[in-house]
């Protein structure tokens, strides 16, 4: 009976992706059709192409990076690219992704330099050609936000995905109070504030916070040290906790997406997730966590600026920048011509 349930979830799971991806292509075909000729060749690139797996999220002046800029397109061409954006990311998703660019302009509104600080140096790029190849990606990025798409046939794969907030809460001027990032600390305090002490003591494994995510930017990873505490270890109100942070990361994602990958974890793999926590458990303080299983790894620091610099990242140990669905793709073209 649970093979049969398991194999219905699978099933189910594969529908919701081949519905979520049937029509995205057109998406980003109109895009490339309301663009010029110059444009046409900085924002095409082939899929092979080393950029495509090349990412970072430090600011476009310290960190050269392929593709157009939104300050090169006019204000339908713009209209047009974040309208495909929302065809890739959740309403929540697209708005985080926004509000962080936003803040680049709170940062020139604080004193900060302008050529440093723009909120319109965010780079599109596309590999492959998505009018016809069976397999092409494309990466939307700039400073604190990289998303990351492969698509093939009726497949997604939509990481690695960074966000980060600077500030993560603004202290003064016109926008004082505002948030970004937020629910991603709050839903981890929680956690910590349900713990035992004698689970505190398994979770916690370093007195002080690294200073940015362990595995920076990467361009493939693999699991990290195994600490922390395991699923299995929690009572039934913790682990509705750890499911609430998992969440908050998938839920960036469209719905069938994130529903999907969800149903994947919670039926094949949250048992094994162990959530760990560097430095201070006092809000305000600088703290690091992380949130790893079979498959992903979620990072997550708050040390820069007084603790109030955050930076957020998923990763997939064999699915980043869609190597799985690449890996299937050459396979199967293999197998066919082999026939």
């Amino acid at each position: 009976m649970r093979k049969l349930i398991t194999l219905s979830v699978s099933c189910m799971a594969i529908f919701l992706l081949l519905s979520f991806s049937f029509h995205k292509s057109k998406h980003v075909v109109k895009f490339l059709d309301c663009l010029n000729t110059e444009q046409l060749k900085k924002v095409s690139l082939p899929f092979d192409d080393t950029s495509r797996t090349s990412w970072h999220f430090l600011p476009s002046t310290m960190y050269p990076r392929e593709g157009i800029t939104l300050k090169e397109l006019n204000k339908d061409q713009e209209a047009v690219f974040f309208k495909m954006l929302t065809h890739f990311l959740s309403e929540s998703g697209y708005n985080k992704t926004t509000k962080i660019i936003d803040l680049e302009n709170v940062l020139v509104e604080l004193g900060g330099d302008p050529k440093f600080r723009d909120a319109k140096a965010y780079y599109i790029a596309i590999y492959g050609n998505p009018r016809e190849d069976k397999i092409w990606a494309w990466s939307f990025e700039g400073h604190h936000v990289s998303l990351n798409f492969t698509v093939k046939d009726h497949k997604i794969s939509a990481s690695p995905r960074f966000f980060g907030s600077n500030p993560a809460i603004v202290k003064e001027g016109s926008r004082k109070g505002e948030r970004t990032l937020h629910r991603e600390e709050k839903l981890a305090y929680l956690l910590m504030m349900s713990l035992s002490d004698e689970q505190k003591k398994e979770v916690i494994f370093r007195d002080t916070a690294y200073p940015d995510i362990v595995t920076s930017n990467s361009t493939t990873v693999t699991p990290l040290e195994p600490v922390g505490i395991k699923a299995t270890k929690l009572n039934d109100e913790q682990k509705v906790k750890l499911k609430a942070i998992l969440y908050q990361y998938l839920r960036d994602l469209p719905d069938k997406l994130a529903q999907a990958r969800e149903s994947k974890i919670h039926n094949e793999e949250f048992n094994d997730i162990l959530f760990a926590w560097a430095g201070s458990a006092k809000k305000g303080e600088p703290h690091y966590y992380r949130i790893q299983g079979k498959t992903f790894l979620i990072e997550l620091d708050n040390t820069q600026n007084n603790a109030n610099h955050i930076h957020c990242v998923w990763r997939d140990f064999d699915g980043d920048f869609g190597r799985d669905i690449i890996r299937e793709h050459y396979k199967n073209s293999k197998h066919h011509s082999n026939n």
